[in-house]
């Protein structure tokens, strides 16, 4: 059997978990979300607002479910650069088949229901190239993603003509409540999210998969003495990230009805951010789901006080994620 807790490796001195040190560090993304909040709230009063928060949550969903997936991926050890250009592709395949469906069937919560199943089949096929590419090919993931966030994106900018690929109006009317809709007051996008974090919860720390993942990423070479299937658990890992793509894609198409060159640019740095801020390790073998959860809503918060206030240029959004991953990263540097 696989280290049931891989993620207990030993700590740096003064670092361990029931140190007075550890269990700050352990809460620091929950306590960083609360001082941000304050300082919204201090300056800009529609900050603190029922409407401004579940806009800032129906923003994250996008990020938050690819991070639920991307949190897999980096426990195991891998990285996935290209899930922005994944998202972008599926999203004009998906309605370049609704368009077509169309045409062809009569009914079209039918044709809204075959570009949903296009969407997932899709992210799940990306994602199985992945792991075949990493597992069977002996390629590293940087390379691999990075190879395939190119082609995704150029085959998108293909198939639109580099302009952009449209939805038919009557099938965008009929799919925008799956983004625009609420249920008990709360949007759509916000219940999916809450849904897939807990299942991505349930499998991370109540199955037997989400042990092997933190164990591959703990050590991988003790995980193959321990008789675990590492290359299926992989594959298994990049499909998942897959599917949390497609999910994402579900909910983003209805919201503008189109895609374009310029769809999921930056998400993959968005979605990495979010799982290192939540206190994933670089290094995998230690995360949570609950602490991407946090660190997605994070950064969606410095987005939403950047767009409210005029501190930094909104401009500069990307710059502000990119020191936030650099300064986590450096924080880090004593975790494995």
């Amino acid at each position: 059997m696989p280290p049931e807790h891989a993620e207990r490796a030993p700590a740096p001195a003064g670092r361990a978990p029931g140190t007075w040190w550890g269990r700050l560090h352990g809460a620091g993304p929950v306590i960083g979300l609360v001082l941000l909040c304050l300082a919204g709230t201090a300056l800009n009063g529609d900050f603190a607002t029922l409407d401004n928060a579940l806009n800032v949550l129906t923003r994250t969903a996008f990020i938050g479910i690819i991070a639920v997936g991307m949190c897999f991926v980096i426990i195991s050890g891998g990285i996935d650069l290209s899930v922005g250009s994944m998202a972008a592709l599926i999203a004009g395949c998906m309605i370049l088949v609704m368009n077509g469906a169309a045409q062809a069937i009569a009914s079209p919560v039918a044709v809204v229901a075959v570009g949903m199943a296009v969407a997932l089949a899709l992210g799940a096929a990306f994602g199985l190239a992945h792991g075949l590419l990493i597992t069977k090919g002996r390629i590293e993931p940087f390379i691999v993603t990075l190879g395939t966030l190119g082609i995704f994106r150029a085959y998108l900018t293909y198939f639109a003509g580099g302009g952009a690929i449209t939805l038919d109006n009557a099938l965008a009317d009929l799919y925008s409540p799956v983004y625009y809709g609420s249920l008990l007051g709360v949007p759509i996008p916000v219940w999916i999210f809450a849904l897939v974090a807990l299942a991505g919860g349930f499998i991370l720390n109540r199955t037997a998969y989400g042990r092997y993942v933190q164990a591959i990423g703990s050590n991988e070479q003790v995980a193959r003495y321990a008789a675990v299937d590492v290359d299926r658990v992989k594959i298994l890992t990049y499909m998942l990230l897959g599917l949390c793509v497609g999910i994402a894609t579900l909910l983003y198409v209805p919201r503008l009805g189109s895609a374009s060159p310029t769809t999921g640019l930056l998400w993959e740095l968005e979605a990495i951010a979010a799982v290192i801020v939540g206190g994933t390790a670089l290094k995998g073998g230690a995360g949570s789901i609950t602490g991407t959860l946090v660190g997605a809503v994070l950064l969606s918060v410095i987005s939403n006080i950047l767009n409210l206030t005029s501190i930094i240029s909104v401009y500069l959004n990307a710059a502000v994620q990119g020191f936030v991953i650099i300064v986590v990263a450096f924080l880090q540097r004593g975790r494995r």
